[in-house]
């Protein structure tokens, strides 16, 4: 992420991870997921549950920044995210967040 200045507490900065679940055979492919990701990270994919319909995957997976937007607009209850710790990543000017 690129600022126009530099916070103050850039060096203590740390950009949330997710870890993306979909249970696939409980999707019915609303595409409500895919379409309010704010970081694009699922799309759907060509393959078809048992029910006959298109669930999403994960085409983008280390851009989700564990939201839960998907996990919370999903009326199946059929995907959710967990919060993944990372390592410290170098930001901009050699510091670790």
């Amino acid at each position: 992420m690129r600022f126009w200045r530099t916070p103050l507490d850039a060096d203590k900065m740390k950009i949330p991870r997710g870890e993306l679940h979909i249970i696939v055979e409980r999707c019915k492919g609303c595409e409500f997921c895919v379409e309010y990701c704010p970081r694009d990270v699922l799309e759907m994919s060509d393959e078809f549950n048992s029910k006959g319909y298109h669930p999403p995957k994960a085409v983008r997976p280390e851009n989700c920044v564990n939201c839960d937007l998907c996990e919370m607009i999903c009326p199946e209850f059929a995907i959710y995210c967990l919060t993944v710790e990372e390592e410290p990543v170098p930001v901009e000017g050699g510091k670790t967040s």
